[in-house]
């Protein structure tokens, strides 16, 4: 099948050699800008996207979906009724209770402010990945009265101690009074494990004890903070939280706070959004600056052309086919330059984590500092949704950038042009 007369004078237009070899070499830096311009914004978004998938599955991880919690910080009154209440929804697949505090963690010389978390170890991996990510040790080390502790690899580096250790955890929100003057509570605990989250906020900051051991530690009487839970949709882990709570509520007369994973990490994930809108904004003004570099390009050719256009104008080609051929010409960049542009993001985001090895090693710079972003890997994640709508952006303009020639074009006199050939 031909193709349209129009389509074969745009591309050999856009092929142009010898004498027009100067307005070829501008066609093809308009198609390699368009090229890094989409390549560019592809790859930035695919990183922001891994990056929030990370944090995300990392808090999912160590969270709970959703969690219960006593009214203004005061343990549960009953979490084995709560808890079995809270089962009887179709759409919680797992409940565990938990105990929770501050304290410091002294080893030797060495001290770190931590979050300690009693867990029941047959629960606790139903709503959490704990079990998968030890290093060292296991999770049924923590056997009620075994004052026995799971430490991240982080802390475990900041308190040089390892499996075996001894570590003292010192509570200063329960001192004592004692005719000494007030003494900090404090406890000697036994490195048990050592887990890797891959999040430096949990592994140089979070600790798991048993929960018997945590409630007399915090004194709760036996009683749990608040109870973590697994559901099946996390997505709408809020309102099935907050559904539980009520159902329990109008039940036993009991006040109960609740949260989820997103609003403990709201300013997180909000940021990242933001961040997202900002940098495709800011990104797609690179792709409209090298779109309308096609202007420039196709003005050039219709002034250079203008011997061929009158020509065909005197054969009696009409005007709207004169500007098909120069909206076709620069449809052609717009399209070759996002295809390079597509090509180039996959292939950038396929070896990015290996292109920012390749840098620090060179320059001897950290580029991504673990106890700043929270990650010690660059991720990456495509969405061929955003990919779909950058081409699309990049091809709208490319398209848009044509009008303006293709109309000049069509408007030119034939005799006033073949007076000066």
């Amino acid at each position: 099948m031909r193709q349209p007369y129009e389509l074969s004078i745009a591309v050999r237009y856009l092929r142009a050699r010898s004498t027009h070899s100067f307005i070829s070499f501008i066609s093809a830096v308009s198609m390699i800008g368009i090229g890094l311009a989409v390549a560019v914004l592809i790859v930035v978004l695919s990183v922001m996207n891994g990056f929030e998938h990370e944090l995300q599955q990392r808090i999912l991880g160590m969270m709970s979906d959703a969690t219960i919690d006593g009214l203004n910080g005061q343990p549960l009154p009953d979490w084995r009724a709560v808890r079995s209440r809270a089962l009887a929804n179709p759409q919680i697949e797992a409940a565990a209770p938990f105990v929770e505090g501050q304290a410091m963690a002294v080893a030797g010389e060495a001290l770190a402010g931590v979050s300690v978390r009693g867990v029941d170890p047959d629960l606790e991996k139903d709503v959490s990945n704990i079990a998968s990510i030890m290093q060292s040790g296991s999770l049924a080390a923590l056997a009620p009265g075994s004052y026995a502790m799971l430490i991240g690899t982080k802390l475990a580096e900041a308190l040089h101690v390892g499996v075996g250790d001894k570590v003292m955890l010192v509570l200063a929100t329960e001192a004592r009074v004692t005719p000494a003057g007030v003494i900090p509570r404090t406890r000697q605990f036994t490195v048990a494990g050592v887990f890797s989250a891959g999040m430096f906020e949990y592994d140089r900051g979070l600790v798991f004890v048993s929960f018997d051991d945590a409630a007399r530690l915090f004194r709760t009487g036996g009683r749990a903070s608040g109870l973590r839970l697994g559901i099946a949709d996390v997505f709408n882990a809020r309102t099935v939280a907050m559904q539980t709570a009520r159902a329990i509520a109008n039940e036993t007369g009991d006040r109960f706070s609740v949260s989820d994973w997103t609003m403990r990490h709201y300013t997180y994930f909000r940021s990242i959004q933001l961040q997202k809108t900002i940098m495709f904004v800011i990104l797609s003004l690179v792709i409209a600056v090298a779109a309308f570099n096609i202007v420039s390009t196709l003005m050039m050719v219709v002034r250079d052309k203008r011997g061929d256009i009158a020509i065909l104008r005197s054969f009696g080609t009409a005007p709207r086919s004169i500007m098909t051929i120069f909206a076709s010409q620069g449809t052609s960049i717009g399209v070759l330059g996002t295809v390079l542009g597509v090509l180039l993001a996959l292939l950038f985001a396929w070896q990015l984590d290996n292109i920012v090895s390749v840098l620090e090693w060179a320059f001897n710079v950290d580029l991504l500092s673990e106890d700043v972003y929270f990650l010690a890997r660059l991720p990456t994640q495509l969405r061929w949704g955003e990919i779909g709508e950058i081409c699309l952006l990049a091809l709208g303009l490319a398209v848009a950038a044509t009008f303006y020639p293709a109309l000049s074009a069509a408007r030119q006199p034939p005799a006033e042009a073949l007076r000066y050939e």
